[in-house]
């Protein structure tokens, strides 16, 4: 049922997973499948925990080849749409895997991570619904969620709070592919960067990242398949806002941001949405914030299969970690590398590209950050074998190649 009144408490118990919702005093209960679901506190706070959900064929685990999704949401108290879409998404999910071919396929090729609440602590303390400001917006220690996150481009000196370290702590464990952070009190869908500087064009009023096309086609795919984002002046704004979306840095700025902090340091690309003018809507309006997003949520987590994926073995099928792979004249400020399990992923419209491989860092970069020795948190050990030695300096050599990536817009029908 939609209601603000409802509290969710997870249960897990052998081989079912229940859903207490505690609703003006009467118990709903629901059970899924242990194999399609996983619930885990990223870290436990002083204050409530961070629940996240995992769906997937093998929600547990990573799966070679299985690309990561998520969702987050609430991260401002006292936006709280996103919060209630997420957990109606699970619903509909569970429900219909294994009887809709769409839903089936995209849980049986995804392992999608779903967090209705990042601040918990605020949508608790929001004790007045007020569709612009409410102290609920900060977490237990007044601080803003979204201006907390280290910051490329400028030295932002934020104590960083339990529920942030707790997110970060989260994207450097897993391997990421894309995500979206759910807001309220606009209708727009927002893109990286969200800061910047002359090298990314921020004197222009628009900070341009080296896959702006891709962020714009991600954004496009939200308010497209929105019931009313796409028009672009659903909340009265001024100026209108061509297709439903814009670039975060030409909206206005914003230091500590975490989508920045997705793509520059997780390797995982990040839009913002906004999804509703009015941040804490009256209850009775929820069906249809869920009727009008349900289709967008779906179509979204589709796009974490664009572009290339693969792996980087040596000559005895072990994998390399720390390959930088990447599209040329798409380099990233920090390089995007493959994983333990040697994987990368690469997010790219249809379209041919030189990729580019080598395992020692002679990345040259043009962009202009303060934070460069951080690149190095994510950086694994490789062993290089004794008769392996002409594989791993044959790898640190650059490597070109020619893809050529063609439109997949049946993938999922």
């Amino acid at each position: 049922s939609f209601g603000w009144n409802c509290y969710r408490l997870v249960i897990l118990f052998k081989k079912k997973t229940t859903i207490l919702c505690y609703t003006e005093g009467r118990l709903v209960k629901k059970s899924f499948s242990f194999d399609t679901l996983n619930f885990f506190s990223p870290s436990p706070l002083k204050g409530r925990d961070l629940w996240v959900l995992v769906l997937g064929r093998f929600p547990t685990q990573h799966t070679i080849g299985i690309p990561e999704f998520k969702y987050i949401a609430n991260m401002h108290g006292d936006e709280t749409v996103g919060r209630e879409l997420l957990l109606h998404l699970i619903d509909f999910l569970v429900t219909n895997d294994k009887s809709d071919p769409v839903v089936t396929r995209l849980i049986n090729s995804t392992r999608i991570h779903i967090m209705p609440s990042m601040n918990p602590d605020g949508f608790e303390a929001t004790t007045t619904h007020d569709c612009y400001y409410s102290e609920g917006r900060f977490n237990k220690n007044g601080e803003d969620l979204n201006r907390n996150f280290p910051d490329v481009f400028n030295s932002n000196n934020v104590t960083i709070q339990p529920e942030t370290q707790a997110v970060i702590n989260w994207i450097q464990n897993e391997t990421f592919v894309l995500s979206a952070n759910l807001h309220g009190g606009a209708l727009i869908a927002s893109y990286t960067f969200d800061n910047g500087n002359p090298a990314t064009g921020s004197l222009q009023g628009y900070s341009r990242s080296r896959d702006d096309d891709v962020f714009i086609h991600l954004a496009k795919t939200y308010s497209s398949n929105h019931a009313s984002m796409y028009k672009g002046n659903e909340c009265g704004n001024k100026p209108v806002f061509p297709y439903g979306i814009t670039n975060g840095y030409a909206w206005y700025q914003l230091q500590g941001g975490m989508q920045d902090y997705n793509y520059i340091w997780g390797q995982c690309f990040e839009i913002t949405l906004e999804l509703s003018c009015c941040k804490y809507p009256p209850a009775s309006q929820l069906q249809d914030f869920w009727n009008d997003n349900k289709a967008a949520l779906i179509e979204y987590i589709k796009q974490v299969h664009l572009g290339v994926k693969g792996q980087v073995l040596d000559r005895h099928g072990q994998p390399i970690p720390n390959v930088i792979v990447e599209a040329k004249g798409r380099e990233h400020i920090c390089p995007y590398r493959t994983n333990q399990h040697g994987e990368y992923y690469l997010l790219l419209l249809p379209g041919s590209y030189v990729i580019l491989w080598h395992l020692i860092d002679m990345h040259l970069t043009k962009w202009v950050f303060t934070h460069e020795s951080s690149c190095s948190k994510r950086l694994l050990v490789y062993k290089v074998p004794q008769d392996s030695l002409l594989d791993f300096y044959w790898l640190s050599i650059n490597v070109d190649f020619i893809i050529h990536i063609q439109p997949q817009q049946n993938y999922f029908h």
